[in-house]
């Protein structure tokens, strides 16, 4: 699974080389909400974006007010949800569904921007490569 999901977080896509700690196994539907250890349902996810994300599996959309589901990194194509904005640091959300996981897992939270600046100035960031699942 590592290989597959490029070493980065399905969420901020931070790269795995550059972060402390490993990345996480996450279930993307969590067991406590149902969610299954089959592979179908896990993905990489930084310790900030999995601690954020919780049991969490929707969460509402600024611009409409509805609840949506969040994003899903293994059947979800990331450029299609997100783009980095402000010099790289800082991630918005595209639609309902990315606009919601931008605020529900925090993604512009302070230490990420922080941390995505100084990756920006050592030309390690953003990350070029998109990661998609061939399952999906």
């Amino acid at each position: 699974m590592r290989e597959k999901a490029k070493n980065q977080c399905g969420y901020c896509r931070s790269l795995q080389k550059y972060v402390l700690g490993i990345l996480e196994i996450e279930h993307i539907i969590p067991k406590a909400a149902g969610g299954s250890d089959n592979e179908e349902n896990l993905w990489l996810a930084c310790r900030l974006c999995n601690s954020y994300k919780g049991t969490q599996t929707k969460a509402k959309d600024p611009a409409t007010n509805q609840d949506v589901q969040l994003f899903n990194p293994r059947r979800q194509k990331w450029t299609q949800h997100f783009v980095w904005t402000n010099d790289s640091t800082h991630i918005a959300g595209l639609t309902a569904c990315g606009r919601a996981t931008v605020l529900a897992l925090q993604l512009n939270n302070p230490y990420a921007v922080a941390v995505r600046q100084a990756w920006v100035s050592a030309g390690w960031h953003p990350p070029t490569e998109d990661v998609e699942d061939s399952s999906a």
